[in-house]
């Protein structure tokens, strides 16, 4: 059965994929149709419903939990993960009132956090997340939120954190922080859907067991950046939640749905979050 398969360039998806499209596990014999974009894109397609198994921001999925089922492998979460609000110079609270502010895409979980940090912005670009310093840092916008292995560079390009954004969720819920997890189309058969999902843990299994195994896919999407940013960027988003969400990974993931929820971003939904 061929699926198809969507996730980003970014080194810790190539690294915890690259087995399973590349035949290095049993895939029980499923295969895959590749197809790579930039986190927002992937939201937009799954959105659109033409992926069969997808990265997926939470803050994307919890619209369209009527449509996709959670994986318990591939997930990025954990602590000292999450996005930053990033400025030329620091900026106080009344100031970020009236700040125009680049956002890596509406449905992202950075979009989420910064708006349960400053529920007062309101004025917000949608920018690639590789585009957002460069904005930044050439007053196109007076702060942006950045994710991935940007979090490794501004202050090398001269721009200040104004607020962890990671930081702020976990102090406000004591929780790991979701940020994107690998979700299945629902009406696929719960036999293929369970099959995805340890697969995923396998391919996710041989990554960590073997991380040199990966380092030539992982390169070949990530060619502008240093290896040590690369490595840094793979040891920051995969961890043990990315091996298997567990009781603390689920509990958290229903705690963001939870507050999306109460804060009306998303209706309630009747059925179950996770792949049974």
């Amino acid at each position: 059965m061929k699926l198809t398969l969507g996730f980003s360039p970014c080194p810790n998806d190539t690294f915890i994929f690259d087995a399973m499209i590349h035949g290095k596990i049993d895939t029980e014999g499923l295969s895959f149709e590749v197809i790579m974009a930039d986190v927002e894109a992937l939201n937009q397609r799954a959105f659109a419903k033409n992926l069969d198994i997808t990265k997926l921001s939470y803050h994307a999925f919890a619209y369209l939990i009527d449509d996709y089922v959670l994986l318990d492998a591939g997930s990025a979460l954990g602590k000292g993960v999450g996005p930053l609000l990033i400025a030329r110079s620091p900026l106080d609270h009344k100031t970020l009132r009236k700040a125009h502010v680049a956002v890596p895409g509406k449905y992202t979980t950075a979009n989420f956090l910064l708006s349960m940090a400053y529920p007062d912005i309101s004025m917000k670009t949608e920018v690639l997340f590789s585009e957002i310093e460069n904005g930044v840092l050439q007053g196109h916008f007076d702060a942006g939120v950045i994710i991935h292995e940007n979090r490794f560079t501004y202050e090398a390009k001269g721009l200040v954190k104004i607020k962890d954004l990671g930081d702020y969720w976990e102090a406000t819920t004591d929780m790991p922080i979701p940020l994107g997890g690998i979700v299945v189309k629902r009406d696929l058969p719960l036999e293929v859907q369970r099959a995805v999902n340890r697969v995923m843990h396998r391919s996710v299994r041989f990554a960590m067991d073997h991380p040199e195994d990966s380092a030539e896919f992982v390169k070949q999407y990530a060619q502008e950046m240093e290896t040590a940013v690369m490595q840094q960027h793979i040891g920051l988003y995969v961890n043990d939640f990315t091996l298997e969400l567990g009781t603390q990974g689920k509990e958290a993931v229903q705690r963001m749905f939870d507050i999306a929820v109460a804060k009306g971003v998303i209706p309630v939904h009747e059925c179950a979050i996770f792949v049974d």
